[in-house]
């Protein structure tokens, strides 16, 4: 398998390239940030991570393939097309319509309201109440159940045409409660919402501890690390995290010898 910045031919193959050009030329740093100032990265490598989980994908497909049919693969993965592939409906639309999808910010192109929005505690709040009988429980809850029949907001299409509108109201009923009350009161109601999380409050957060999701291992030089539980989890056959990331080399001898006494393929 191969991860490289743009595939291993084409007129770009032999070029340099790295997870934030192929973010950039993939199409997902156009449509981020908000339409008045430019472009924006979205807080991580997600070039990388992209190719990384893509080329997994690759490697698992090769080898269930391979004890179909008894034949090896080789697995070309670009940056460029990994973030490409993450486009949604930006190529279809662009293909029927010819319209080019622009940044918004946070709010959505085809839902609303689905937004981040203030909080009394100088917090926010991620609230998508965009289904219809969603709304009509999130207004019941804001006080507001007029508003669910109302023409400019009857349907996720009105809503989504008057979506600025609705973000002012949705905002100027948030910021008068804490977040934690307001994220209560939305659940009891099963309407959508969550903080808007630091790695802090991830950290803290109720729903990671009870899942185990975080976990603390060793590295080589017997310094504690912070990470994650395996993704996805197998009911009938979990995995576990037992160290951090080896040093270079730290298994070398152990994989060629494991490789060496596997018996040749016929």
């Amino acid at each position: 398998a191969a991860i490289s910045g743009y595939g291993q031919d084409g007129p770009y193959a032999e070029r340099a390239g790295f997870g934030n050009i192929a973010e950039a030329m993939g199409g997902l740093r156009y449509i981020t940030g908000f339409p008045d100032r430019p472009p924006v990265r979205v807080g991580i490598s997600l070039g990388d991570e992209l190719a990384a989980l893509y080329c997994v994908v690759g490697i698992l497909a090769a080898l269930h393939a391979r004890d179909r049919d008894g034949h090896g693969d080789f697995i070309d993965v670009s940056l460029l097309e990994s973030c490409l592939n993450l486009m949604q409906g930006s190529l279809p639309e662009f293909g029927a319509t010819g319209k080019v999808r622009e940044r918004t910010g946070n709010t959505h192109n085809a839902a609303a309201p689905s937004n981040i929005y203030p909080t009394a505690d100088g917090r926010w709040i991620a609230i998508g109440a965009n289904a219809n009988q969603i709304f009509r429980r999130f207004t019941a809850v804001m006080g507001r159940p007029e508003l669910a029949d109302d023409p400019r907001f009857i349907g996720n299409r009105e809503r989504s045409a008057n979506a600025g509108e609705l973000d002012e109201i949705v905002a100027a009923w948030t910021q008068t409660i804490p977040l934690d009350d307001l994220v209560a009161r939305l659940a009891v109601a099963r309407v959508p919402a969550g903080p808007v999380s630091s790695v802090a409050d991830i950290v803290a957060d109720e729903q990671i501890a009870a899942r185990g999701v975080l976990v603390r291992v060793q590295d080589d030089a017997g310094h504690e690390v912070l990470t994650t539980a395996p993704v996805p989890r197998l009911r009938h056959h979990g995995g576990s995290v037992t160290h951090a990331a080896r040093s270079v080399g730290a298994d070398q001898a152990s994989v060629l010898a494991e490789i060496l006494a596997k018996p040749a393929s016929p």
